[in-house]
């Protein structure tokens, strides 16, 4: 008989005695497969998962965080590895603390890099601007790379569930580069259409 599993909105993080519950997965890997460590640390590093020590994760104990482990173990048995999850309570509040802080920093790491990627953007366009260049296919360039950064933005913001920093500065970031590309946007229809 298996056990109960607890339904959390995808949000919503578990919390007990005003600390942060965690998901654990600690894993096993073919020793002589190094493929299979790369495909797992791509997997750890899509879900946000904190690496506790080498083949060990944390993730804040929500639904969607849920689902991501279990992609994850999905992906550790698909290489020929095997795993084990586990609900965990920080002991001591300085345990809760340092997870919860060192969970946040790196959300406000991407949310950081997110910003600076957005301000590039920015600059390539009032390059193009200050070169006059507009043309569809740089158009093109311009919107997907602003596409790219949007859904970047979707997954930090998904991950960002215990409150992390710099959240502010890169949607604004983000706004500035959507607000350039709009300009750049008119700017190339009127050339093309004028």
């Amino acid at each position: 008989m298996g056990v109960p599993q607890r339904t959390l909105p995808d949000h919503e993080t578990h919390v007990t005695l005003g600390r942060v519950a965690w998901l654990l997965l600690t894993y096993r890997l073919p020793a002589d497969r190094s493929s299979a460590r790369v495909t797992v640390w791509r997997e750890v590093r899509r879900t946000g998962a904190l690496q506790l020590q080498q083949s060990v994760v944390a993730l804040p104990d929500t639904e969607e965080f849920r689902r991501l482990l279990a992609r994850l173990r999905a992906v550790v048995a698909e290489v020929g590895g095997s795993a084990v999850a586990l609900e965990a309570q920080p002991l001591e509040p300085d345990d809760d603390m340092r997870l919860t802080s060192t969970w946040n920093e790196a959300r406000a790491a991407e949310y950081g890099e997110l910003a600076t990627e957005s301000e590039k953007l920015v600059s390539e366009i009032d390059k193009e601007f200050a070169k006059e260049k507009f043309t569809l296919a740089e158009l093109d360039e311009e919107e997907a790379e602003l596409e790219k950064l949007r859904s970047w933005h979707e997954r930090i913001r998904a991950r960002d569930v215990l409150g992390g920093d710099n959240a502010a500065e890169a949607e604004a970031a983000l706004d500035r580069a959507a607000e350039a590309v709009s300009r750049y946007t008119a700017a190339v229809f009127d050339r093309t259409h004028g």
